[in-house]
């Protein structure tokens, strides 16, 4: 499964190609609160738990809980430096994942901690391309913490490139297809992986053709801040690029080793110096999309209300699970006025790689911009960008509902959902009538909490995004 969250020093081409770094830049995953389970049609939601007292030595900042309340643990799929991963099964839904676990004893240094921490945030931020593992969620006991993820059968490239010995041009450009798909995610997120190599990408299955690719292993990477010049030594050697070593580098060092894992799928072996023209010459002009602008678009096909208890369920969001869009609001908030205009956002995209036309980016201004002040905000931001995951969470769509059901009665009114969305400048007659006849299934002419759980998790599922 990839050398897991491993630090070696620096290798010679005669080693083994396990990730390596010289320095730590530790950033801390979002805090996720356990799970409860919704109330039944026509009864009022389950009241709020008191707050836990966190564990000692506990790592992930959030209430210990253990793994198999929720998954069986199956037989040893690989071993790495820190840890070791299984196959397990979810017990609720009998659906198939694996599951890596870390002895919190091998974490010795505050760095090891905070690297793990960081790698857990990044994985969640990344989640929903369908070229990166699926990051199912992340649990910790007093010994152990283990990151539960999809489960790809097929095993690593780089087995598949030893027995093989070298792939044919047309079956190398499929799946470098797929690495730059990944690059491009990866950095459209804000993110610099730092150490692609054929070992951190995992095969879904075994003789499936054509092959699909799962990015794996982010314990190197780190969130990309604008404008930095990077100087830490990370990486593995065969794949590093030069302006690593020279300690002066940014995300382009992703592409170098994508270019150094291309040669190798053509030659079978690795490159002094790989520069081949074609790659410059297979560039697609087809416009390229992101999760981000996904979301976004998912955004302006909601109704008010939904939108609405978005942003009620963004600002209940902690600083850790919305770090990754936290960075990219600044990145596109160029003159820091703490708003982004339509400039800034056609601007912001373009860096981004994005080809959206002008009516498109308009279009998506005007969905996100809630309260129709011609500019977003951050917190329209974060409410239009957020992964729809967190929408699967009880407790956020619990407080979501205790916004609108100011009496808590257990149901919100015509009158609860009109002074609700006048105070957001969106209640209008015609809306209002159309939401509650859109969402009250049962026709009683109010909103119960289970309808309203159905309204907001109905069409969440991330598609997925084919970027050439």
């Amino acid at each position: 499964m990839g050398g897991c969250f491993s630090k070696n020093k620096f290798l010679t081409p005669d080693a083994p190609s396990n990730g390596f770094r010289s320095e730590n830049q530790a950033q801390p995953p979002p805090e996720k609160p356990h799970h409860r389970q919704s109330p039944q049609t026509h009864h009022s939601p389950p009241k709020t738990p008191p707050a836990q007292k966190l564990e000692p030595n506990n790592i992930l900042g959030k209430p210990f809980e253990e793994v198999k309340s929720r998954y069986s643990i199956g037989k040893e799929l690989g071993r790495g430096q820190f840890g070791v991963t299984y196959s397990c099964t979810e017990i609720s839904t009998g659906a198939h994942y694996a599951c890596k676990s870390i002895l919190k004893r091998k974490l010795v240094s505050k760095n090891d901690r905070e690297d793990m921490k960081r790698e857990v945030h990044i994985m969640q931020h990344l989640s929903g391309q369908p070229n990166i593992v699926e990051f199912k969620g992340a649990y910790e006991d007093r010994q152990t913490v283990h990151l539960v993820m999809e489960i790809c059968k097929g095993g690593e490239l780089f087995d598949s490139i030893i027995a093989q010995g070298h792939y044919s041009e047309k079956a190398a450009a499929d799946l470098c297809r797929q690495i730059v798909n990944v690059v491009h995610h990866c950095h459209f997120m804000g993110v610099m992986h730092r150490d692609l190599k054929p070992e951190n990408f995992l095969l879904s299955s075994k003789n499936e053709k054509p092959m699909i690719l799962k990015a794996t292993d982010f314990g190197l990477s780190v969130f990309i801040e604008e404008g930095k010049v990077y100087r830490d030594i990370v990486g593995s050697a065969y794949y590093v690029a030069p302006e690593v070593l020279k300690r002066s580098y940014g995300k382009e060092i992703d592409v170098w080793s994508a270019g150094v894992i291309l040669y190798i799928l053509l030659s079978g072996v690795p490159p002094f110096w790989a520069e081949h023209p074609w790659i410059k010459g297979q560039a697609s002009d087809k416009p390229i999309d992101s999760a981000v602008l996904s979301r976004m678009k998912q955004f302006r096909a909601m109704n008010k209300l939904k939108k609405l208890a978005l942003k009620v369920i963004a600002q209940s969001l902690s600083e850790e699970e919305i770090k990754g869009l936290k960075a990219m609001f600044a990145n596109m908030d160029t003159d820091k006025s703490g708003t982004i205009t339509y400039e800034e956002l056609k601007s912001g995209l373009a860096r981004l790689g994005s080809k959206l036309s002008e009516t498109e980016v308009k279009q998506l201004m005007e969905a996100a911009d809630v309260d129709g002040n011609g500019s977003i905000d951050y917190i329209e931001f974060i409410t239009a960008t957020m992964h729809r995951h967190k929408l699967e969470r009880d407790e956020h769509l619990f407080n979501a509902f205790q916004f609108f059901d100011k009496d808590s009665s257990g149901y919100i009114t015509r009158d609860e959902l009109e002074t609700a969305m006048k105070e957001y400048g969106m209640g209008d007659e015609a809306t209002i009538k159309e939401i509650i006849s859109e969402v009250d299934t049962d026709n009683d002419g109010k909103i119960n909490y289970e309808e309203f759980c159905a309204m907001m998790r109905s069409g969440t599922a991330q598609q997925p995004l084919k970027l050439f």
